[in-house]
């Protein structure tokens, strides 16, 4: 299996970097093609074995599958670049590209002779350490196909196929929901340090604190709310905590974010 990743920015190089460290495909199989090469040679520092190029049509040569994570002002230039070179419906096209619908990039690949096999996808950066939550999309992939690139995505975190309608929502909650998520983390951690903890000692406690809860959801598949409970004694401290974080707003600014975002 040999993957070519177009455009080697934050999006594209954390996809080199948690690929590169699955057990999908060998590094050996992947090339990133850029239009710079200072994010190039920076995949090369990271490991030297990932093919790297500025030529795209280079690049797709022999792939299997192909990987736009190019800007989205971008995406037309790039296509028309590399269309003509393109085996469809053999090689299969995967988009992370943001507000690239299915409808445009079909309209921008498709041939006179061929359809391409096309899955929109929306991962967050946290693929860059196979810990992604990502949202896929197929059209006109047969399911050998589709089954693939959830191989793909599962080797570096998790993946759940929706509807193209729950895109934009589903981006508000796993991609801009990981800014969401350091935010928290962030807030507090300066808690912590109000109350005494060094810095680099409160960082270590909230991390691991918020990484422990979601890993218990996700072992348990509970609901958040049976877990509260565990810690929530009558007249305790979480329930006192709980109580001034929803006085100030906390749930309802969550879901006015996210509301905000799609």
């Amino acid at each position: 299996m040999k993957i070519t990743i177009i455009g080697g920015g934050n999006m594209g190089g954390a996809i080199a970097r948690g690929l590169a460290q699955s057990t999908f495909v060998i590094p050996d199989d992947i090339t990133v093609s850029n239009r710079g090469k200072e994010k190039l040679d920076l995949l090369k520092t990271f490991n030297p074995s990932i093919h790297t190029t500025t030529d795209n049509k280079e690049a797709i040569k022999n792939a299997d599958i192909i990987i736009l994570a190019v800007k989205p002002w971008v995406l037309d230039s790039v296509a028309i670049d590399i269309r003509k070179a393109l085996d469809l419906p053999r090689q299969i096209i995967v988009s992370v590209v943001a507000g690239a619908t299915i409808e445009r990039l079909a309209g921008l690949f498709a041939s006179a002779d061929a359809l391409p096999a096309i899955v929109r996808a929306m991962p967050n950066t946290a693929i860059a350490v196979r810990q992604s939550m990502t949202l896929l999309t197929p059209y006109n992939a047969v399911p050998e196909q589709v089954d693939c690139i959830r191989e793909m995505f599962d080797s570096v975190g998790k993946s759940l196929i929706v509807d193209e309608s729950l895109m934009t929502a589903g981006t508000a909650l796993c991609s801009c929901g990981t800014a969401f998520a350091m935010r928290y983390i962030r807030a507090a951690i300066e808690g912590g340090i109000e109350m005494g903890f060094y810095p680099k000692d409160a960082a270590l406690l909230v991390e691991q604190t918020v990484k422990g809860a979601a890993e218990l959801l996700l072992a348990s598949g509970n609901h958040p709310e049976i877990e509260i409970d565990k810690v929530t004694t009558p007249g305790g401290i979480t329930i006192k905590g709980l109580n001034e974080m929803e006085a100030a707003g906390f749930s309802a600014a969550v879901i006015r974010g996210l509301k905000a975002s799609k």
